[in-house]
């Protein structure tokens, strides 16, 4: 499949490579394996707005609609939006404290999205893509977004259907699973396997905290691997003050260098409050790890039964399933599926059909 001449604007939020994450990947590995296609791309994490010459724009993140809506008042190309619908009510709700847990007590979703986000322009001058955003609201945003788009391509079906579900709507969409390099994770099989490994940003939503109490002078030995979520100091400074000797702690680290950890990695847990998928779970996957996945989100559809699943805020379910999976004889089962079904390669194709379909207006 080839597209030559097509020109696409993907547009993420400005933060992306300041506080790196899932989506940080995700966007580039889909440039990356789109330009292979013949496709030009552009990424703009400036705002710039200038859509002038493309044929098509691909959002990314329908939850920060603060970032999107000052291009939609005004392209009139069409576009597309990769909705990455994590949901964070159940952690702020439960588990978070400050002003957010106690607004969440009280106020929607969307409500506390809302106020973060004042919030976030009010005290540390974060910009939003239009003040319109502000008088819209975040829920009305959303739904504005998603009317607009031609087209959503959710990771799973699960993350379409609970969008469906909490915004009352229905609306075209195409499936775009997350996906690895599968010339990047190949495991070896000369490295001793003596590790629990847990990639993620350092954040109350990871859980990392829960994974210290269940796991805390235990006889494993935890290595967490990410950057520290700018609100999040204090969350990271609990994980340091209860971590004991067992525990190491390494800054966040591109894809290949963390190839050595993976490799070392009997297991790898993301226990997380909610996942779309957990890119660093298909990567340690891919790697010949166990999995340990928080039961939350969307992540059945990606691992079906090949992971042990654990209730986040339970420290026993938490310790039962890393056993399990310490104690697990490995298959290739699931890196097989990951390697066959989930790589960028066809993660681009299916996205290149996807920009197809809008512009030949085939949905």
């Amino acid at each position: 499949m080839k597209a030559d001449g097509l020109k696409i604007l993907l547009v993420a939020r400005p933060n992306l490579y300041t506080v790196p994450g899932g989506d940080t990947v995700q966007l580039e590995e889909t440039a990356n394996s789109l330009r292979n296609l013949g496709v030009e791309v552009t990424i703009d994490v400036n705002r710039n707005k200038n859509v002038a010459g493309y044929d098509l724009v691909h959002f990314f993140n329908v939850i920060t609609p603060e970032d999107i809506l000052g291009y939609v008042r005004t392209i009139k190309i069409p576009f597309v939006v990769s909705t990455i619908y994590v949901d964070y009510r159940e952690y702020d709700k439960h588990h978070r404290g400050g002003m957010i847990g106690m607004l969440s007590q009280f106020l929607s979703r969307d409500a506390v999205e809302y106020f973060k986000t004042l919030g976030k322009f009010l005290l540390k001058n974060e910009k939003v893509s239009t003040p319109y955003f502000f008088l819209k609201g975040h829920r009305n945003s959303i739904r504005y977004i998603i009317n607009k788009a031609a087209l959503l391509l959710p990771n799973s079906e699960n993350e379409y259907q609970r969008l469906a579900k909490d915004y009352n709507l229905q609306h075209p969409y195409k499936v775009i699973p997350n996906a690895i390099n599968k010339n990047l994770f190949k495991p070896q099989s000369n490295i001793e396997r003596d590790i629990i490994l847990c990639v993620a940003r350092i954040e109350g939503q990871k859980n990392q905290l829960n994974v210290i109490r269940a796991l805390k002078d235990s006889d494993y030995k935890i290595v967490f691997i990410g950057s520290v979520a700018p609100n999040h100091q204090n969350y990271y400074k609990a994980c340091l003050q209860e971590a004991t000797s067992n525990m190491t702690f390494i800054n966040y680290m591109p894809q290949q260098e963390l190839l050595h950890y993976y490799n070392r990695a009997k297991v790898h847990i993301l226990a997380s409050w909610f996942e779309t998928t957990g890119l660093s779970s298909l990567e340690a996957a891919a790697m010949g790890c166990n999995l340990v996945v928080g039961n939350r989100g969307d992540v059945k559809d990606y691992f079906g039964n090949e992971a042990e699943y654990c209730e986040p805020g339970d420290l026993d379910s938490l310790k039962k399933a890393v056993d399990n999976a310490w104690n697990k004889t490995h298959t290739d089962t699931l890196r097989n599926k990951i390697l066959a079904e989930y790589h960028w390669n066809k993660t681009a194709e299916a996205t290149l059909e996807a920009y197809q379909l809008v512009l030949n207006k085939n949905i």
